[in-house]
């Protein structure tokens, strides 16, 4: 499994949380505490808002712990919404076109989880993004599948619903073709504004998630990035996390 981190509050310079905590995001690239796959070396990216309308994007296929360009940017850029993710592959060769945050327009969206046997329906996944955003698709992976068909269905107005209509329509899509294995789906998505956490899976497993309050804002991660774990909350299954001054939590459900 992946692992990712999210922030949104007053801007901080990316290092701050990234890679100076001892358990940082950096470390766990090596040494995951809590995910199946100790080391996420697939490669990395970060996403962040800045001047500009567009959020800035870099992505690479080096292990996070020896990406000096990755290390240089962190200690360099300061924002106050930022994504980040290292990469452990299930879906899709090791490349740049399959590391994580993916962009569309003002969207940032990254993903922790799996389609279950998406090679034998890969196929009919794609057929769910729209003409207008199939030039997006870079990679051959599910979670920018997921990502880029939500984009056509209202993203922009309703992104819980847009989520949830695509995730459902994935798992008629498994049921149809005979596949067991599951669709988990712990997932960040922003427009700039505002960040989105989600966390569901078909079998009721989903991979891990947590929130805590910082001095300047608020993160979220797939595991805490602090040494002991104290003050972090689970994000709860099924919900929905909206990040705000204040964070808001609603029931996330898949038809």
């Amino acid at each position: 499994m992946c692992r990712f981190l999210a922030y949104s509050g007053r801007p901080i310079f990316l290092d701050t949380l990234l890679i100076e905590p001892q358990a940082s995001l950096v470390s766990q690239s090596h040494s995951a505490r809590q995910a199946k796959t100790v080391v996420n070396g697939d490669g990395c990216g970060i996403g962040w808002y800045g001047a500009r309308p567009e959020p800035g994007l870099y992505r690479g296929t080096l292990p996070a712990w020896s990406d000096a360009n990755l290390a240089s940017l962190c200690h360099q850029v300061e924002a106050g919404l930022f994504l980040a993710h290292v990469r452990s592959a299930t879906s899709g060769e090791v490349s740049v076109a399959n590391c994580h945050p993916f962009a569309a327009g003002r969207h940032l969206f990254m993903h922790n989880g799996q389609i279950g046997g998406y090679p034998d329906i890969r196929r009919a996944v794609e057929a769910l993004i729209s003409d207008r955003l199939y030039p997006y698709r870079r990679g051959n992976s599910d979670s920018e599948a997921i990502f880029l068909a939500a984009a056509g269905h209202n993203l922009e107005a309703d992104p819980a619903g847009a989520l949830a209509g695509i995730l459902g329509t994935c798992c008629r899509i498994q049921t149809e073709k005979g596949i067991a294995e599951p669709l988990r789906f712990t997932a960040i998505l922003s427009d700039g504004e505002k960040l989105h956490a989600f966390r569901w899976a078909s079998d009721g497993k989903p991979p891990s998630l947590y929130w805590r309050r910082l001095e300047a804002g608020i993160a979220v991660a797939s595991e805490p990035f602090s040494a002991s774990g104290e003050d972090w909350l689970t994000v709860p299954e099924n919900c929905h996390m909206i990040v705000g001054p204040e964070p808001d939590f609603r029931a996330f459900t898949i038809n």
